[in-house]
């Protein structure tokens, strides 16, 4: 076995395109079991600016020398001290996408231990014997316990160290029983942990006992080099062993931009393989990978791969007996997130925060299902997006409310747009928002109807005006120049009526203060009611002051 001389911080450079980043290195150990690489490896992938494929030039240097940072080498050193402590035999390794990313120059703050001689309790319980030992603090520990029938197979103990989470999780090793086909999962050697995890590329170990990158399977190193997405065993072995590591494949495969390989499409596509996502992943689970899909540098190509492996209805569940026509409302979904990202980026991405940009593509992909609705009983209709949300991929409440109020606020949108940009004189349009509209001359109503628009939406009104210049159904590029060119007229004469931030303006008069003045002795209704008056008539007369408001109710 070769060994690299170990040392800290030797200088390199991380290259990315034509930009140059320094980074420091500690050159570290290198325990191959079949083979030893001492160079720097660049892979180049192709990106579209279309829909993020694969198609113009990037690059990635990948390293095989691991960068440590100061809190890294002191929880590290913590560790170590806790195996001398106790004269344990325990090796020490960080395992998956931490050593991946290390390689890739990338910083990363999943720390995974995986321990080859016990559970990851009973090490955070010496952790802290130890700290209580050298008179520190114990620290809380954590039990994510193991659920077979959801495939999560091992017990994850995590406790807090230098302010950074650690998991502890033993090696693996599985079999099933010949005759009832049963999965057995028991304490493996770091080979056979390695054999058992999702991706080659997230099968490496960095040993911290020895300072070394382990690639037991042979070709974790390689696959890294090559930009490739592939599995240590036959791909439909290691999904049905765990069916969520098909979503993984296609979220590493779109944020590395990394190529899957043939019959791991293959296995993806599966019916068996489909069916198990389906049946034996939580939904929380699914949604957690979808988030991280949407949320990363090529949704859209990860919304082809969805469509492409079948996957796409069986993530996004639809409520039962519901009338759809599946394909050809999957294509357009698809093709509604392709047309936002295009404009998205087309606009230079709107200086959207992360959050918005998220909660913009979904209300994008799922755009052509904003007036489906079903009812769980004859009383209650429920809107199909919200099923998808609480259901099928169980996120948050406020993610499925948001999202809603995009699609309410591009419809709203699309009815005001024609008026707002035309010639002078033209009457605007009437619209039905199920609210009282006070009497004021035509032009200001056109500072009341999209000043209503951005205090319900707020920050996220430019994601609303994007998704209503998208609703026509036309993604030719020269659709997408001419939406560009809509959205930025509307975003301009808003712009120009001084509504930006208009949803933090305050009322002028008080609730309690217009109970006086309508001589009430209990809010409700009435007075609920000439709020929403009043936010017109400041929308309308945004210098009016609190007499001229007054005297305006009076005369009403």
């Amino acid at each position: 076995m070769v060994m690299a001389k170990a040392g800290w911080l030797c200088g390199s450079s991380l290259t990315i395109g034509r930009t140059f980043f320094t980074s420091f290195k500690t050159t570290v150990s290198f325990r191959n079991p079949r083979f030893l690489f001492s160079t720097t490896h660049r892979c180049c992938r192709l990106l579209s600016k279309a829909k993020g494929n694969l198609s113009s030039p990037w690059s990635v240097v990948v390293t095989e020398s691991i960068s440590l940072t100061d809190t890294e080498k002191q929880i590290f050193d913590q560790l170590l001290q806790v195996v001398w402590h106790y004269s344990l035999e325990t090796q020490l390794r960080v395992a998956g996408g931490w050593v991946r990313d290390k390689l890739l120059g990338k910083e990363c703050y999943d720390i995974d231990i995986a321990l080859d001689n016990m559970l990851g309790k009973e090490f955070c319980e010496k952790v802290n014997g130890y700290l209580v030992s050298t008179g520190g603090k114990p620290q809380g520990i954590g039990v994510i316990h193991s659920k077979p029938d959801r495939s999560k197979h091992l017990e994850t103990a995590r406790m807090r160290l230098f302010d950074v989470w650690v998991d502890f999780v033993n090696l693996r090793s599985e079999d099933y029983a010949e005759n009832s086909g049963n999965l057995t999962v028991e304490f493996g050697s770091a080979e056979q942990d390695a054999y058992r995890r999702d991706l080659t590329i997230n099968s490496l170990f960095y040993n911290i006992n020895t300072r070394s990158v382990e690639d037991f399977t042979g070709r974790g190193l390689d696959d890294l080099k090559s930009g490739k997405i592939t599995t240590p065993l036959p791909p439909k072995v290691t999904f049905l062993d765990d069916p969520l590591r098909v979503l993984r494949a296609i979220r590493f495969s779109t944020v590395f931009g990394f190529e899957m390989v043939k019959d791991l499409k293959v296995a993806a596509a599966d019916t068996d393989v489909k069916s198990a996502v389906a049946d034996r992943i939580s939904r929380e689970r699914i949604g957690n990978e979808i988030d991280l899909m949407v949320s990363g540098n090529q949704p859209v190509k990860a919304m082809d791969y969805m469509s492409e492996f079948g996957l796409f209805w069986v993530v996004f569940t639809l409520p039962p007996n519901i009338k759809l026509e599946i394909k050809e409302h999957e294509t357009i979904c698809v093709d509604y997130i392709n047309a936002a990202w295009r404009l998205m980026n087309a606009l230079g991405g709107c200086s959207f925060s992360d959050e918005q940009r998220r909660l913009y593509l979904y209300a994008a992909l799922f755009l052509p299902l904003r007036k489906t609705v079903h009812g769980e009983n004859k009383r209650k209709i429920i809107s199909t997006v919200n099923h998808i949300f609480k259901n099928s991929l169980k996120r948050k409440a406020s993610d499925a409310k948001n999202v809603i109020k995009l699609h309410n606020a591009a419809e709203k949108f699309l009815s005001l747009i024609p008026y707002m940009i035309s010639s002078e004189g033209m009457k605007p349009v009437e619209v039905d928002w199920k609210s009282n509209m006070i009497e004021v001359p035509d032009p200001l109503r056109l500072r009341i109807l999209p000043g209503l628009i951005l205090r319900e939406i707020k920050d996220f009104w430019r994601a609303a005006l994007m998704l209503t210049v998208l609703i026509d159904e036309d993604y030719t590029d020269e659709s997408i120049v001419d939406k560009v060119g809509m959205f930025k007229k509307v975003e301009e004469e808003i712009l120009k009526l001084g509504l930006e931030k208009v949803w933090e303006v305050e009322p002028l008069i008080s609730g309690r203060d217009m109970m006086t003045l309508l001589e009430l002795k209990n809010g409700g209704p009435v007075v609920s009611e000439w709020q929403q008056k009043l936010i017109q008539w400041q929308l309308a007369y945004p210098t009016g002051n609190v007499q001229e408001c007054i005297d305006w109710m009076i005369h009403s």
